[in-house]
């Protein structure tokens, strides 16, 4: 190559490199849009669909010979991204129940690690907070898959105003936790969250340890922190140990292998309605009727939706007045499902979508 064509690809590499940055800027603003969309819905900055997507999409636009660098070019734009939606949403708040060392602080911190998480008494406290905006998101737990259904939530999710916009799994390890000094034959009493000393029913059992309830296992954990006592301990995570200042005598000791949590994410703002949504929760009355909620379960399934869960709840309105709390696969948000939410509503006194989004995912 002579000397001439050298300087023409040279000014070719610099006029594209010209445009390169005006459409960098252009894409830089578009992400701006997302991450406030993000921060208003209480969605993760990583989003693995859409990365998928992008790749899918864009491998064909190249050829053959180029397309493994230009996947790779692709990569780097979406880590750039990533990295510049997690300074924007620096300024997001996550409210959950409880003291830091939590689950539910832990949750809060993989599903939305961009966000600060802030602490509150109870779950209500931190529905509230995003009610009156004092927060973004709330990240509340659902269920577990030892102790079940956590009927406050579900309450708060069909009574109040917010949205669920995603459901995230999150394996819980359970310990017992003690003062740094202490041996397992002090321990008499054992403090814990409800769920947690539920989740470690047979651990307890065995041990023949006497039960005290908290209002979480962070809470536990402070509480034996600050007793100085050594018979007592508490249940929960090994932050919280870290936390107060505790040892986490005996690890492990909830019931099943496989503990999981499953938390929800409310905002005020319900995410946009996407191809990829697969996954809804709902809550329903049905008429007074002979066969009225065997009316509405058929309505989902013969329009195509599997219904994977459907609970009772109180409506604490009037006495043995039920609501039902249900969760199914499928995008409703599409012609079938709106004709399915139709042919329900003939059957319902109330119908309150509570979110619709893409399959949970594992944090």
């Amino acid at each position: 190559m002579n000397d001439k064509l050298l300087r023409e690809a040279r000014e070719e590499i610099n006029a594209v490199d010209e445009e390169m940055a005006r459409l960098f800027c252009r894409r830089m603003a578009a992400c701006r849009k997302v991450a406030q969309y993000k921060k208003e819905t209480g969605m993760p900055v990583f989003d693995p669909a859409r990365e998928e997507a992008v790749i899918a999409r864009g491998a064909p636009r190249v050829e053959e010979s180029l397309r493994g660098y230009y996947i790779h070019f692709l990569h780097a734009n979406m880590e750039i991204a990533k990295a510049y939606q997690s300074r924007l949403l620096d300024g997001m708040h996550a409210a959950f129940a409880g003291k830091p060392g939590a689950f539910a602080e832990i949750a809060a911190r993989r599903i939305l690690p961009a966000a600060t998480p802030i602490a509150y008494e109870d779950f209500a406290a931190a529905y509230r907070a995003v009610e009156e905006g004092r927060c973004d998101v709330a990240v509340l737990p659902l269920e577990n898959s030892t102790n079940g259904d956590v009927g406050t939530v579900m309450d708060l999710a069909f009574f109040g105003s917010l949205t669920i916009n995603g459901v995230y799994d999150l394996t819980i390890e359970q310990n017992l936790l003690a003062l740094p000094d202490a041996k397992i034959s002090d321990i008499k009493t054992v403090i814990s969250h409800p769920q947690a000393l539920g989740q470690c029913s047979a651990f307890l059992k065995e041990g023949g340890f006497d039960t005290r309830e908290s209002a979480t296992t962070a809470t536990a954990a402070k509480l034996v922190a600050e007793s100085g006592d050594r018979s007592l301990a508490a249940i929960g995570s090994a932050e919280a140990a870290e936390q107060f200042g505790l040892q986490v005598l005996r690890g492990r000791i909830h019931d099943k292998g496989g503990n999981t949590t499953r938390f929800a994410v409310f905002s005020q703002t319900a995410k946009a309605p996407s191809p990829s949504d697969g996954q809804f929760i709902m809550g329903f009355t049905v008429k007074n009727e002979a066969g009225a909620l065997a009316k509405a379960i058929s309505a989902i399934g013969e329009g195509g939706f599997n219904l994977r869960a459907i609970k009772s709840r109180p409506t604490k309105k009037l006495s043995w007045d039920y609501y039902f709390f249900c969760e199914g696969d499928g995008n409703i948000r599409t012609p079938a499902g709106e004709a399915m939410l139709e042919r329900l509503k003939e059957d319902c006194n109330d119908l309150k979508i509570l979110g619709s989004f893409e399959k949970e995912m594992t944090v």
